[in-house]
């Protein structure tokens, strides 16, 4: 498995300086937050676009894929919706990103309509992902926090250009052990997000292995099926500025993450 972190956890620090940290604590890609304020955004001109995937390239690291906030199954018109995963896609597909994240967002309607909604959306949305040869992958995330739940999705939109994004803080706090998790979510599973927070009352981001998420058990189901993809390492550093500064997490928090590995092989 390859190892990522997002942005999430450095906001709105320079793109050099991310691929730097990349590189001085050895990991293999970056998530992108694309979100206006930070340096990797839809507003990016073309040219700005190649000299991001230029500096990807020469740092030697992948670009995962980019965190973009659309929710599919909230309320109101479908075009809006589409549009902006459009716009995410073309940029993902610009900077060489093969994945676009999307979070499902229903509220205020029955699951029913918001499986319904998020479905239709994503499934007008897929065959566009297809000519731009980039996956759409929907998060395990506030309404539809568990791999079943997101399943439900899934199955409806039937498309190989949509998948799954685990975040297994989530389906944790749903109450799906990893095990079931991965059972509902591997055949559309794009990566994994990894992260450890102190309890299911308080989420400020903990060093990896400081808390009570199950990453032992993830991994090792991970590693127990053969599943050879990302684990990429979301440290809320956004939601929680007070929570302990990033840097100096990130050596050993890849030493943890290689422990776990290492111990699952």
């Amino acid at each position: 498995m390859k190892l990522a972190f997002s942005t999430l956890g450095v906001p709105g620090l320079p793109l050099t300086d991310v691929l730097g940290l990349a590189t001085a604590h050895g990991y293999h890609g970056v998530e992108l937050r694309a979100h206006a304020e930070e340096p990797v955004h839809p507003g990016l001109t073309p040219g700005q676009r190649a000299d991001v995937a230029a500096a990807f390239k020469a740092a030697g690291v992948e670009v995962l894929g980019l965190a973009g906030d659309v929710r599919v199954a909230a309320p109101g018109e479908d075009d809006a919706v589409v549009e902006e995963i459009r716009t995410l896609l073309d940029l993902a597909r610009d900077i060489g990103a093969p994945f676009v994240r999307v979070l499902p967002g229903g509220g205020g309607e029955s699951p029913e309509e918001a499986d319904a909604t998020a479905a239709r959306r994503l499934g007008t949305a897929a065959e566009y992902a297809g000519d731009v040869d980039v996956r759409i992958l929907l998060e395990t995330h506030d309404s539809h926090p568990t791999g079943a739940d997101a399943m439900r999705v899934l199955g409806l939109v039937g498309h190989r250009q949509v998948g799954a994004l685990w975040d297994v803080m989530h389906t944790w706090l749903g109450g799906e052990q990893p095990v079931e998790s991965f059972a509902a979510l591997s055949p559309h599973l794009g990566y994994v997000r990894v992260k450890d927070i102190a309890s299911a009352d308080d989420t400020t981001p903990l060093r990896l292995g400081a808390g009570v998420l199950p990453l032992t058990d993830v991994v090792e189901v991970l590693s127990r099926h053969s599943w050879d993809g990302w684990l990429c390492w979301e440290y809320e550093k956004h939601s929680h500025p007070d929570a302990e500064d990033l840097t100096g997490l990130l050596t050993p928090g890849r030493e943890h993450l290689a422990r776990l590995l290492n111990e699952s092989a």
